[in-house]
């Protein structure tokens, strides 16, 4: 190992520490029923699950469920860390390689995400365009599909490059994804994504 090499592994080491008592302290608190809490770059969101949400995330997972079976490794509000400061994501959904194996902490590696979705909720849109984006391309996530009930529309990004999406395609809401030269390989029809 170079120095370099063991100045991020503390800087890691110290990032994942910080996280683990920021959700410690965040699980003894009254979370009410029906929000999600995440930490994006150290300051903590939560947002309202709503109906709209959840019927676009179930949408994707039985897609995901019926492309890949019952076993596929797909996963809804579960934390993973992502790279960059204080990055505790829990992403609407996650699929993860058939190989993924948790980490020594029993958690979930980023390395291993294949593809993400976020359905937007309207006081944390800045995040999935924003930082999330941002985490997800220096993960390299192959693809990360930001469904939006509020534009009516899908951004898909692909092709992780240099901290960025080289690719982004928008479909509007009726229209299908078609994700086949993807890692996820399917159509993902988009004619049942409610709008709000």
């Amino acid at each position: 190992m170079t120095v370099l090499d063991d100045r991020i592994a503390m800087a890691e080491s110290d990032n994942t520490r910080q996280l683990d008592e920021m959700f410690e302290r965040l699980e003894n608190m009254p979370v009410p029923e029906g929000y999600k809490v995440e930490i994006v770059e150290g300051a903590v969101y939560m947002s309202p699950q709503r109906d709209t949400h959840w019927e676009i995330i179930r949408r994707i997972v039985r897609a995901l469920e019926d492309r890949f079976g019952m076993d596929v490794r797909v996963l809804s509000d579960v934390r993973i860390d992502f790279p960059g400061h204080e990055n505790g994501f829990c992403p609407d959904v996650a699929k993860l390689a058939d190989a993924a194996e948790k980490d020594g902490e029993g958690r979930w590696r980023h390395e291993d995400v294949e593809f993400v979705a976020e359905v937007v909720s309207q006081g944390t849109a800045s995040n999935d365009y924003g930082p999330k984006k941002a985490a997800y391309a220096r993960a390299e996530v192959p693809v990360y599909l930001v469904a939006d009930p509020y534009q009516g529309r899908c951004h898909i990004f692909t092709h992780p490059k240099d901290g960025d999406y080289a690719t982004e395609t928008k479909v509007v809401f009726g229209e299908d994804l078609d994700l086949t030269g993807t890692v996820v390989g399917l159509t993902l029809t988009t004619r049942e994504f409610p709008r709000d």
